[in-house]
């Protein structure tokens, strides 16, 4: 069994104390305003040391992405367990709140981060390739919802990036939503998942399959999906 050494723990508790400390910075006066002098003044280390850590502020938003992501998939997995017997819809709504949950008080840094969408090259970018582990991982949080769902292939494929789509839509409304603890996104959040319930229904017939399977090869190829394996439903 692995042993975490006392010099390793003092560096994962610097490490911890200085990514908590920049982001109660940000919270309060915003990325553009904290410096890595302000983040290391008030955590208590020497600059040198904060640069060794997180070589610029976006190293420590990378590193916020990442505990985002991984709380995330941790509660989810753990409510999904904890609470069996829930429908497809409340199964899609435990999803999205959760992230909601875990972002509440985190918009002013959600802004910072959105800012870098339209610069695919940036290690920040949501779309870009830099950050593919973590839209990877948040693609396979929402497939846990749709685990036990029994669906078509092609729609399985599809749905986990479908939904990491909306919530994408949805986080950029929440950064604009002034109404109190923005509750309008949650119920905006929840008329969506009823309503996208109730069209799933439709899409799932035999009916609909050969739109489904043109929509998938062309999802496919521009490299939006997974290359589906198995045989379709």
């Amino acid at each position: 069994m692995f042993n975490t050494t006392k010099p390793q723990l003092r560096s994962l508790e610097t490490r911890d104390a200085i990514l908590s400390t920049a982001l109660s910075l940000f919270r309060q006066d915003g990325l553009d305003a904290t410096t890595m002098r302000d983040i290391a003044d008030q955590a208590g280390v020497a600059l040198g040391a904060a640069y060794y850590y997180y070589p610029s502020k976006e190293a420590i938003l990378q590193g916020y992405y990442d505990g985002v992501q991984e709380q995330h998939q941790a509660r989810v997995v753990e409510a999904l367990t904890n609470a069996k017997g829930l429908n497809f819809e409340d199964r899609l709504k435990l999803v999205f709140h959760a992230k909601l949950d875990i972002l509440q008080k985190d918009r002013r840094i959600l802004g910072a981060l959105f800012r870098y969408a339209g610069e695919p090259t940036h290690p920040l970018s949501a779309l870009g390739p830099a950050t593919r582990r973590n839209r990877d991982r948040a693609i396979a949080t929402f497939a846990l919802a749709i685990q036990d769902e029994k669906v078509p292939d092609d729609i399985r494929g599809i749905l986990p990036v479908a939904l990491w789509t909306a919530h994408m839509g949805m986080l950029l409304y929440f950064i604009y939503d002034e109404s109190p603890e923005q509750v309008r996104t949650r119920n905006l959040v929840n008329g969506a998942i009823s309503l996208f319930s109730s069209l799933l229904f439709l899409v799932s017939m035999p009916l609909i399959k050969p739109f489904r399977g043109q929509l998938t090869s062309l999802l496919t190829e521009a490299g939006l999906v997974p290359t589906l394996s198995g045989k379709q439903e």
